[in-house]
């Protein structure tokens, strides 16, 4: 079994639109107030809530460099910066902001890493 992170929004439908068409996540499960996505491994979900919660960071991890540069084409508008190498991690990233102002990160791993 895997886990779920959710997020409380003012307008949780709208975001969960933004992330199936722009960030290329799915719907993994429909609920009452909340959509519950997927983008490979990770589940996320967006819920109703009288606040929208920001906290936290949204990371989607492509295959190599040129997802990472895919990405960064998509939302360059909303980038808080180009992509670059992260020595301290060894990885290759760059952070952008939704709709709802919630910090999104696209890198990759630029060393090997076990299967998941």
């Amino acid at each position: 079994m895997s886990g779920i992170v959710f997020f409380g929004c003012e307008d949780y439908e709208s975001t969960a639109a933004f992330y199936v068409e722009e960030v290329g996540a799915e719907v993994w499960l429909e609920q009452s107030a909340c959509t519950i996505l997927r983008y490979d491994n990770l589940l996320f979900g967006f819920c109703a809530s009288d606040e929208t919660e920001t906290d936290g960071v949204l990371t989607f991890v492509t295959e190599d460099r040129a997802g990472v540069d895919e990405f960064y084409e998509r939302f360059a508008d909303r980038a808080r910066g180009e992509p670059e190498v992260n020595e301290a991690f060894d990885i290759y990233q760059f952070f952008a902001t939704d709709p709802d102002g919630r910090k999104m990160e696209f890198q990759t791993f630029l060393h090997e890493t076990d299967p998941i």
